[in-house]
């Protein structure tokens, strides 16, 4: 079942960011599109580290959330409509979709729609568990974070510019800031995002 928990994580990751990209095309920005970014083939998405090894690492620790990401669908904020807006409604795509594949799944689990089998159950469960962690992760409003975009659309200027500052700082450090970010995240905040990961999955599926 772990590597059954392991391949609904990485599809989750996947249909994160494809919404990414599809948003940023209906917006007037095509990157994703011509990067060959808007698929559900999981090739062209795959961060061995952020894909496979640290969901791994997070359902063997018996982590209260699970963490992971795939490669950054290529997105360039310069072409959007609405100028920032649009950036942060492209960055809200990803976590919108988890929460929606969350909320189907727990309506299913809910209203007794699924067949009556241990297995499929617990994939469906894992399903929801795993879009409510990265949702909940990704809209944290901590750089390079989906939610540091949402958040930064509505500060004014001054402080907008400090904050895209720091996003930056991120982003230059590579995957090892994401890897600072996610250590941080884990060592600080597993407690209460645990909690609310809890609390919004009994919320869907009445378990």
């Amino acid at each position: 079942m772990e590597l059954v928990a392991v391949v609904i994580v990485i599809l989750s990751i996947i249909f994160h960011e494809v919404a990414h990209g599809y948003v940023a095309d209906w917006l007037g920005d095509p990157t994703a599109k011509y990067a060959g970014r808007l698929t559900l083939n999981p090739i062209p998405h795959i961060d061995m580290v952020g894909s496979i090894i640290v969901p791994g690492l997070a359902l063997l620790s018996g982590s209260p959330f699970l963490l992971g990401w795939a490669k950054p669908v290529p997105v360039n904020p310069y072409n959007l409509r609405w100028g920032k807006w649009g950036e942060a409604l492209t960055a809200f795509a990803g976590p919108a979709t988890n929460i929606l594949i969350a909320i189907a799944a727990g309506l299913l689990v809910r209203f007794g729609a699924l067949p009556i089998s241990e297995e499929v159950i617990t994939a469906v469960l894992i399903v929801i568990m795993a879009n409510i962690s990265l949702a909940i992760l990704n809209m944290l409003p901590i750089p390079p974070l989906d939610g540091s975009k949402v958040v930064a659309a509505f500060l004014p200027p001054g402080l907008y510019y400090q904050y895209r500052q720091l996003e930056g700082l991120t982003y230059a450090l590579g995957p090892f800031g994401l890897i600072l970010v996610l250590i941080l995240i884990v060592n600080f905040l597993s407690a209460p995002m645990g909690a609310v990961t809890s609390v919004v999955f009994r919320l869907l599926t009445g378990l």
